[in-house]
């Protein structure tokens, strides 16, 4: 009877915990039991690691073999484990040493003929491994440059089990990664491109400033989904951490390509109007999947023909709006997964989305609604509420709006000052920026509270409604220059909910 014990990790949402694998081969008809929760997928490893035991030069115990994954009580999704579980019963058949196999960690899924296959979630799996104290974390070379982000740890790759077993035998090294270069995403688009409209040019400016939510009504063709997909190009490159948090719910997500394994520039995700709840917030058979609003998480989700949505789909939004992460339960446990992002929306006024209102066949219930799938409380969320209406200037005008990059320096300016105001709070944006805070600590003069104090007697505004209110007008205060916003930012913060009430 030989025990052997191997590590890897089990990742969760983002979230990573260690795993302990334990092969004991001893007497008994030949087999492979795996206890311990394994899914469909590990259960299937067995065939997958004995043919690319046998198939790398070594031979499988001819004996009953017994592979357990503590915790026991945590399920076992997917096939990462594979290396692990192969290193374990040549570990207990006395073929490797065991010298670093208890200080490694062990991460890959195996093909029949012993390759090391890339698998998701290798980057929050690594940087689990590093929060647990370990010092060391054999990947797929696949995944090597996504797992080389982290650093504290050393990261090695191998592409062949063989290569494993020699290593652990000391007759071999294994890759260290090389330096990773961030590609930067091309610009798809300038703001100069877009004719006119100028006030919405605005309004896309204001909330690339503060991280605010947006809402576009207006008839086909008049620029929405082109403003929408400029606003990226405002926002300022992602931090080191908010690019490690982003990364890792692609890594997740399998959408991670080789060429780009570090995602620097902020996420515009678009999901098709016909996308169901799964596909939006997540989901999934066994551990959940992140969906398209955590796939956005610190960019921009872009909802166009949003009042062709689902109701269920549209209502699904409002707590990952709310509270900025996602929680999904299923069989396997809950899945955790952050998901603050920018919400751009986009619709036609009515069915038939005739050009001028005066061509418009609709009935008034009609209008009514295609616009009232989004509700109250969503509406409520949206800080800036803008119906566009077609441009004065047409194609025979020389004059062109100012660019993405001139724009964008101020912007990061409104951003710098807003970060410098609220650094010692851990706020970065004014959109973070609690009511509470507002309402007492940072309040307004009486000048500048007293059209929102009426509008909440009025009952026009909801207290939520107000919150939103005042961060809009620290925004509109940021790109002024001024150190508190006056009576004429916090007018022209309510103008903008306001129209987006008769839109």
């Amino acid at each position: 009877m030989a025990l052997g014990r191997s590590y890897s990790v089990a990742v969760t949402g983002i979230d990573g915990v260690l795993v302990e694998i334990e092969a004991d081969v001893g007497r008994g008809l030949p087999g492979v039991h795996v206890v311990g929760l394994p899914d469909a997928a590990l259960q299937e490893s067995r065939d997958r690691v004995r043919a690319a035991v046998n198939n790398s030069g070594q031979t499988w115990p001819m004996s009953k073999v017994v592979l357990a994954l503590s915790p026991a009580t945590l399920p076992k999704v997917g096939s990462v484990y594979d290396v692990a579980l192969a290193c374990a019963v040549l570990g207990a058949a006395k073929v490797v040493p065991d010298r670093l196999l208890r200080e490694t960690v062990l991460l890959g899924e195996l093909a029949l003929d012993g390759r090391v296959r890339a698998v998701r979630g290798v980057l929050p799996a690594v940087l689990a491994a590093r929060s647990a104290g370990w010092a060391r974390v054999v990947v797929p070379s696949d995944s090597l440059a996504e797992a080389g982000l982290v650093g504290g740890i050393e990261v090695l790759g191998a592409a062949h089990l063989r290569e494993v077993i020699d290593w652990l035998d000391g007759r071999t090294f294994l890759t260290e990664p090389g330096v990773v270069t961030p590609v930067v995403s091309p610009q798809v688009g300038d703001l100069a491109d877009v004719v006119g409209q100028a006030e919405a040019r605005w309004a896309v400016e204001v909330a690339a400033a503060g991280a605010h939510h947006l809402m576009l009504t207006g008839p086909p063709g008049i620029g929405k989904t082109m403003l929408a997909g400029r606003l990226p190009g405002l926002l300022p490159p992602l931090t080191d951490r908010q690019a490690l948090e982003v990364t890792a719910v692609h890594s997740v997500a399998g959408t991670l390509t080789a060429e780009c394994p570090l995602i620097t520039t902020a996420p515009f995700i678009a999901p098709h109007h016909t996308s169901s709840v799964t596909a939006l917030v997540g989901g999934g058979s066994g551990m959940a999947r992140p969906g398209a609003v955590s796939r956005a998480h610190h960019g921009v989700l872009f909802l166009d023909e949003c009042a062709e949505m689902s109701v269920r789909v549209l209502e699904a939004l409002r707590t990952p709006l709310e509270d900025g992460e996602v929680r999904i339960a299923r069989r396997d446990g809950v899945a955790r997964y952050p998901a603050r992002f920018q919400l751009v929306l986009a619709a036609n006024p009515c069915p038939c989305a005739s050009p001028r209102t005066a061509d418009c066949v609709c009935a008034p219930n009609a209008r009514r609604r295609y616009l009232g799938k989004l509700s109250g409380p969503l509406l409520d969320r949206v800080d800036l509420r803008l119906a566009m209406h077609p441009a004065a200037t047409g194609m025979l005008t020389d004059d062109k709006g100012e660019s993405t990059d001139v724009v964008r320096g101020r912007v990061t300016a409104a951003r710098a000052a807003a970060t410098e105001r609220w650094r010692e709070f851990g706020w970065q944006t004014n959109a973070e920026v609690p009511g509470s805070a507002l309402r007492q600590q940072f309040r307004l003069g009486r000048e500048a509270l007293t059209p929102i104090e009426r509008a909440l007697r009025r009952g026009a505004i909801t207290a939520r409604g107000a919150d939103r209110i005042l961060r809009l007008a620290w925004t509109l205060g940021d790109l002024e220059g001024r150190d508190v916003p006056g009576p004429e930012c916090v007018a022209s913060a309510m103008s903008f909910r306001e129209q987006g009430s008769g839109a």
